[in-house]
């Protein structure tokens, strides 16, 4: 048995019932999982911040004042 990855852009629960109908027909087994992606908001943040760190903008940080924090 190999596995494999499909991802299903549903509507709605009825086409999700349909596609485990036709898989339970195939005798295929299969599991469902809830992929939740990162926020986009989030992501643009990350990102924003690499596109700054290569322009120069930034601080570097030494480790006397990264363990000054944890004081």
């Amino acid at each position: 048995m190999q596995p494999i990855n499909i991802t299903a852009y549903t509507k709605d629960d009825s086409q999700i019932e349909a596609v485990k109908a036709f898989m339970k027909a195939m005798k295929i087994k299969f599991e469902i999982s809830k992929y939740k992606p990162y926020n986009p908001e989030f992501v643009e943040k990350i990102i924003q911040g690499d596109k700054d760190i290569r322009a120069g903008k930034g601080r570097k940080v030494t480790v006397e004042e990264l363990n000054s924090l944890w004081k």
